[in-house]
């Protein structure tokens, strides 16, 4: 069970640590794999990729490259 259940619902993807957005290389609209690349984060002067986590059609990006983002904060919606 879990606490958030409508996370699974809407299948937002989150930051998993705080760091800046590098690039996204995502577009609305597009359709994605759960292993497909959403975006770079830099954190500690190292590159990170985040990947989308979920297959499905990517609805909403939240952030822009050279925004900072705190560990759990929403990047992209996918459906």
């Amino acid at each position: 069970q879990t606490l958030f259940p409508y996370t699974t619902l809407f299948r937002s993807t989150r930051s998993p640590l705080p760091g800046t957005v590098l690039s996204i290389a995502v577009t609305v609209g597009q359709a994605v794999k759960a292993s497909d690349v959403a975006l770079v984060l830099e954190a500690m002067k190292m590159e990170n990729n985040i990947n989308c986590g979920k297959d499905g059609v990517v609805k909403a990006i939240y952030v822009q490259k050279g925004d900072n983002v705190l560990e759990g904060a929403d990047l992209l919606l996918i459906e």
